[in-house]
């Protein structure tokens, strides 16, 4: 076996000299380095951005959704959504290691795994979409991935199902990076406060504002209302769109007796809510961009247009240790295991 660069760089077709997630195009060939892992994928995790999109461009239709899924795979060797320029992650068992890394890591064959790096650089080949869940963003298929030396990943526990898992994996970063932003005290305001990653954001809000803290949720739809509603995490449960500026902040005005939020954490799945963050947000404070959907070119000209000296965090899907920590959110709170599981189970 040959050696690779532990990024993927020899895997790269154009541009030439990029790196794998900058790459227009990868080669996917299923032929491993001796420094990489092959897995069978059995289902992919599409990033809410990317499947908001795809599923606009469809109409919702699976096979158009299936077709258009295949024909990015096809064209660029990896799920990259050109308009999002977002992925998602998967999960599979272990088909082969390459010969450097076996007995160096803890992997066997036919390990489950759920990759933690995004589709957008992971070498992927469908050979069948078996189903679409267009429900909870997630599709069942027959394929191949590569999984480089440089990448990380996660054991799946035994007692979970795997829609669950990955569902928890992709957006495990929530959770870890709300922990070390949410001071005692502060007043956090999370908008998509009922989706995926709001929930957890939520739930960690929650635990590290403490009493004297404040945490607010915004939603969209009735039915992620309802479900930021249920947990009580909140103290006060917002409903509009993050799309229009002025009336999110008004609404958030109104609950803060006009000091807004000390921490904003955006997670929401489409784009044009950076402004509403920012003016949500009070002078001094930060916010997190945790949304792939967000312009971070209209983020920072948006808040010099508004005079808004805050403090913005590109969301970073990685902190050390995030995999372990989000699952042992679920273990441990009951409520929260119970809204995934309803979701995603």
């Amino acid at each position: 076996m040959k050696r690779g660069c532990p990024y993927g760089t020899h895997r790269v077709i154009e541009p030439a000299g990029s790196l794998p997630q900058a790459a227009w195009k990868i080669d996917n060939s299923t032929e491993i380095r001796s420094n990489e892992i092959l897995i069978d994928v059995v289902r992919l995790n599409i990033d809410a951005a990317s499947f908001t999109q795809i599923k606009q461009e469809s109409g919702c239709d699976p096979e158009q959704t299936a077709q258009i899924i295949l024909d990015t795979v096809q064209q660029r060797g990896k799920h990259h959504n050109p308009t999002t320029d977002s992925g998602g992650m998967l999960i599979g068992s272990v088909a082969q290691i390459g010969d450097d890394l076996a007995g160096k890591i803890d992997l066997a064959h036919d390990d489950r795994i759920a990759t933690l790096v995004s589709l957008t650089l992971t070498p992927l080949v469908i050979d069948q979409i078996k189903k679409i869940r267009f429900d909870v963003d997630q599709v069942e298929i027959e394929g191949k991935a590569v999984l480089f030396e440089s990448g990380i990943y996660a054991k799946l526990p035994s007692d979970l199902p795997e829609g669950l898992a990955l569902a928890v994996l992709d957006v495990a970063g929530a959770l870890p990076q709300t922990a070390k932003l949410v001071c005692p005290g502060d007043t956090v305001l999370v908008i998509g406060g009922g989706g995926k990653s709001g929930l957890l954001c939520l739930y960690e809000a929650r635990r590290r504002a403490g009493p004297s803290g404040r945490v607010i949720a915004l939603a969209r739809s009735d039915a992620s209302y309802n479900r930021a509603l249920q947990t009580g995490w909140a103290d006060v449960v917002l409903q509009g769109d993050a799309t229009e500026p002025l009336a999110v902040m008004e609404a958030v005005k109104s609950a803060t007796a006009g000091m807004l939020a000390d921490l904003t954490i955006n997670c929401v799945n489409i784009p044009g809510t950076e402004m509403a963050t920012i003016l949500s947000t009070k002078d001094g404070g930060m916010i997190y961009f945790f949304s792939m959907a967000t312009s971070f070119t209209a983020a920072a000209l948006g808040a010099e247009g508004v005079g808004k000296d805050v403090t913005m965090l590109v969301g970073n899907g990685y902190t050390a240790d995030h995999a372990e920590i989000s699952l042992h959110a679920l273990a441990e709170s009951d409520r929260l295991r119970k809204l995934f599981t309803e979701l995603y189970g």
